[in-house]
């Protein structure tokens, strides 16, 4: 059912036929990955966050990133609480490995985390945990309906060289 909300969410744009479906998993972020030939950090997540109230959050980042929690309690104020896989599914009616800021079951604020902006295109999943569709990060953002661009993850930020010292250099 899942996947068939996300179809008929994606008919406003006519990409409801852009979404690929796999015969393998796409459930995890390295199994979509492998599935669909690129590195993991292509893959757009969606994570699912207790908001205020009785709302759910989404959190749609790079498959490298991860949540920093000081920096989503300082935008947030309040403390990063992953739903429970019961809640996500009852908050976004879409089951874990398939749950992305499409055809929701209920009116989710949906953040995108800045660690997309690094790909030309990013692969979230579509409602099942085989399925995903290859968008631009402006096409993700408009698709989702996002509030706003946010900067919450780590891990993900290129490695920054270290100084070489002129000794080093052999100066």
């Amino acid at each position: 059912m899942s996947l068939e909300s996300v179809k008929a969410h994606f008919e406003q744009w006519n990409r409801q036929d852009d979404i690929m479906e796999f015969e393998t998993s796409s459930a995890t972020v390295q199994e979509a990955a492998d599935t669909i030939g690129v590195i993991p950090a292509r893959i757009a997540k969606t994570l699912s966050f207790r908001g205020e109230g009785d709302q759910a959050i989404l959190v749609v980042a790079a498959g490298d990133a991860k949540i920093d929690n000081k920096k989503f309690r300082h935008l947030f104020n309040f403390k990063a609480r992953m739903l429970s896989p019961d809640e996500v599914l009852e908050q976004t009616g879409h089951e874990i490995g398939g749950v992305c800021p499409f055809g929701l079951a209920n009116d989710l604020k949906v953040y995108v985390d800045i660690s997309l902006k690094r790909f030309d295109t990013v692969f979230p999943a579509c409602g099942s945990t085989n399925s995903a569709i290859e968008l631009t990060c402006d096409e993700l953002y408009e698709y989702s309906s996002a509030t706003t661009w946010v900067d919450v993850c780590k891990g993900w930020e290129e490695e920054k060289p270290e100084p070489v010292l002129s000794s080093e250099k052999g100066l």
